[in-house]
């Protein structure tokens, strides 16, 4: 069957949408679904990946119906997202180990305050170009390294791997715990406050600094990639 579209999954702070575009990038199909904004205490803003990816599910079967589009005349998914926003995850299962951190979350202001001691607010600055702030993903994986229960351990063996919304959803659309693809552009890797701008690749003192082990991240790779990042499975994601 002819390959007659391409679609984005736009996965936003407050909803999760799915558009699919003709060869003349007119919108054929939309589908668009909430999700809950869970508050714990004051500053603090977390999502369900579960629910996130439930709704992806949702609005990918809506968009098609809608549409009347077939699965198999999509060509490709593009992912547009909410960044900062932080998942980590049992890669043999695919089950969180804490809800999402909400780039909005402002509960890594303690994390933040202790770094700044040595070199101030703009310590990482020269290597990443942002300042020490809550609304970035490093201090957000070391809350979790070190307030989650077993993470650490897990994430030191291998098994905890982190996202953002962009890496959770690929992963899960390329097969999730049967070899999903764990990968993240270089837009998103640029708003953890953990990528070195001149190498475009994690940066090893700021992960040592943050006790972050390398192994947990997603390979960066460049927003225009001409290489496939992954395909669907066949009955779907």
């Amino acid at each position: 069957m002819a390959k007659k579209y391409s679609a984005a999954v736009d996965q936003g702070t407050t909803s999760t949408r799915f558009m699919i575009f003709d060869h003349a990038g007119q919108v054929v199909g939309v589908h668009q679904m909430e999700h809950e904004q869970i508050y714990p205490q004051a500053g603090w803003v977390e999502h369900d990946p579960m629910e996130i990816w439930a709704r992806t599910q949702d609005v990918i079967k809506g968009g098609l119906k809608k549409s009347g589009v077939k699965a198999e005349e999509i060509v490709a998914i593009g992912i547009t997202n909410q960044r900062e926003t932080t998942v980590v995850w049992d890669k043999n299962t695919g089950k969180p180990y804490y809800n999402a951190i909400v780039w909005q979350c402002t509960r890594t202001k303690g994390i933040c305050d202790e770094l700044e001691k040595d070199g101030g607010q703009d310590r990482f600055r020269p290597k990443v170009g942002l300042p020490l702030a809550t609304y970035f993903s490093g201090p957000k994986i070391k809350w979790i390294l070190d307030n989650v229960k077993g993470v650490r351990e897990a994430a030191e063996k291998g098994d905890a791997i982190f996202g953002n919304i962009d890496t959770w959803e690929i992963w899960w659309l390329t097969g999730g715990p049967k070899g999903g693809a764990h990968v993240t552009d270089v837009t998103n890797a640029s708003r953890t406050m953990l990528m070195n701008l001149e190498t475009l690749d994690w940066d090893q003192e700021i992960l040592d600094i943050m006790g972050i082990p390398r192994k947990m991240l997603p390979e960066v790779r460049p927003s225009s990639d001409p290489k496939i990042w992954g395909y669907t499975p066949e009955d779907g994601p």
